[in-house]
C-alpha cells in the first residue's frame, strides 16, 4: 500500500489538480467550437457539403501532428509542450471565431487540430507522470474532467446562442478564462517526465505490448466515433422518434461515458487492467446489440448508455499503460498508440455509412458491436496486458 508524508500527499494533489486543469481547458475549448458550428455555417452561408470539406482541415492538422508530438515531447519534455499547445489551442479558437471566409476558417481549423493533438499527447504524458506519483490508476479521472468540460462548453455555447453572442466574442471569453488558468496551473505541472531515458530511441517500431494497446484503442475509437456521428441518425431513421428525442441516445451515451470515467480507476486498481478492458468491450457490444435487437426508444437509450460505460475508460487506461512502456519514452509511446487509435476514430463513421448504404443502419451497428467485442478479445489474448 502506498504510504507518504502529508507534504508528499499535498504535492501529489497539487500536481493532479494542475494537470487536471489542462484536461478541462482542452475539453472546454473543443466543446465551445463544436457548439458554434451551426452558427458559423450560417454566417458563412456554407452548404452541408461545403461545411464537410471545411471540417476536414481539423483531422488533417491532427494527423500531421502525430509524428511531431512524440518527437518534440521526447526532446523538450511535456511541460513546455503542454503550456505552448494550451496557449496556441485557446488563441486559435478565437481565430476560428474571427474567420471571415472559408479559407481563413480552414487555416484556423488546421492549426486548431495540430495544437489539439500536441496538447492531447503532452497532457497525457503529464497524466502518466502524476499517475506514477500515486502508484495507482488515475488516468480515467483526468479524461472524466475532459468529458465534464464538454458538458460545460456545450452549456455555455447554448447560453451564448440564446443571448445572440457572436462566436468571436464567445471564444474571446473562453480564451481569457483559459489564459488565466494556464498562467496559474503551469507553475504546478510536472517539470520532468517519468520513465525518461536519453538512451531510449525516439524512432523505433512499437513492441508487441504497444501494438496490442494500439489495436484495442483502434477498436474502441471505432465505436466511439460511431456514437458521436451516428447516434442521432439512428434514433431518427431507425427508431423514428419525435424530433425532441433525436438526441436522447447521444445524451445517454455521453452521461454514462463521463460518469464512468470517475469510477473506472478504482475498478482498475481493484480488478486489474485486463478484466476492465474485457468488461468494457463486453458492455460496448451488449449495448449496441440491445439497440439493434430492440429498436425502441427506452431500450435503445439503455443500449447507448451501456456503450458509453463500455468505451469510457478504454482510451485513458490504454494511454496510461502505454506511458509505462519500457522501450519508448512516454510521449513517443502515447503518440504511437494514439496514431493507431486515431485511424479507428476516422474509419468508424464512414464505415457505418458505407455498410448502411449497402444494407441498413441496424446491420452497421451490429458490425460495430463486433468491433466492441474485439476490445475484450484482444485484451484476453494479449500476454502483455496484466
Amino acid at each position: 500500500m502506498l504510504t507518504s508524508s502529508p507534504a508528499q500527499s499535498h504535492s501529489r494533489l497539487i500536481h493532479r489538480v494542475a494537470v487536471g486543469c489542462f484536461y478541462f481547458l482542452q475539453g472546454l475549448s473543443f466543446a465551445s467550437w463544436g457548439s458554434r458550428i451551426p452558427t458559423i455555417q450560417q454566417q458563412m452561408g456554407l452548404s452541408e457539403a461545403e461545411l464537410g470539406g471545411v471540417l476536414l482541415a481539423l483531422p488533417v492538422g491532427l494527423l500531421l501532428s502525430l509524428p511531431v508530438a512524440g518527437w518534440v515531447i521526447a526532446k523538450t519534455g511535456s511541460r513546455s509542450v503542454v503550456i505552448f499547445s494550451g496557449l496556441l489551442y485557446t488563441t486559435t479558437l478565437v481565430a476560428i471565431g474571427y474567420s471571415q471566409d472559408p479559407l481563413q476558417l480552414i487555416v484556423a481549423l488546421f492549426v486548431f487540430g495540430f495544437a489539439g493533438n500536441l496538447m492531447n499527447i503532452s497532457i497525457n504524458t503529464q497524466g502518466v507522470g502524476v499517475e506514477a506519483l500515486y502508484q495507482k490508476s488515475i488516468m480515467a479521472s483526468f479524461h472524466g474532467l475532459w468529458s465534464l468540460a464538454g458538458f460545460t462548453g456545450a452549456a455555455i455555447g447554448t447560453l451564448m446562442i440564446g443571448e445572440g453572442v457572436a462566436p468571436f466574442e464567445h471564444f474571446l471569453l473562453i480564451m481569457f478564462l483559459s489564459l488565466l488558468v494556464i498562467v496559474i496551473a503551469s507553475r504546478f505541472v510536472l517539470r520532468e517526465d517519468v520513465n525518461t531515458d536519453t538512451d531510449k530511441p525516439i524512432f523505433v517500431m512499437p513492441d508487441k505490448s504497444l501494438i496490442d494497446l494500439g489495436i484495442i484503442c483502434f477498436f474502441a475509437m471505432i465505436c466511439e466515433g460511431a456514437m458521436f456521428d451516428w447516434s442521432g441518425v439512428y434514433f431518427k431513421k431507425v427508431l423514428l422518434v419525435e424530433k425532441a428525442w433525436i438526441g436522447a441516445g447521444y445524451t445517454a451515451f455521453m452521461c454514462t461515458m463521463a460518469a464512468t470515467r470517475f469510477v473506472a480507476d478504482w475498478f482498475t486498481s481493484r480488478f486489474g487492467l485486463k478484466r476492465i478492458l474485457q468488461l468494457s468491450g463486453t458492455l460496448t457490444a451488449a449495448g449496441l446489440l440491445i439497440s439493434v435487437v430492440f429498436p425502441y426508444l427506452y431500450t435503445a437509450m439503455l443500449g447507448f448508455a451501456l456503450v458509453g460505460a463500455g468505451v469510457s475508460s478504454v482510451v485513458p487506461l490504454v494511454y496510461g499503460a502505454a506511458g509505462r512502456s519500457k522501450v519508448m519514452s512516454p510521449g513517443v509511446a502515447l503518440a504511437a498508440v494514439s496514431t493507431i487509435g486515431f485511424f479507428g476514430f476516422l474509419l468508424g463513421p464512414p464505415l457505418i455509412g458505407f455498410i448502411a448504404g449497402a444494407t441498413s443502419l441496424r446491420v452497421s451497428f451490429t458490425i460495430i458491436a463486433v468491433m466492441g467485442l474485439s476490445v475484450a478479445l484482444v485484451a484476453t489474448n494479449s500476454r502483455s496486458i496484466g
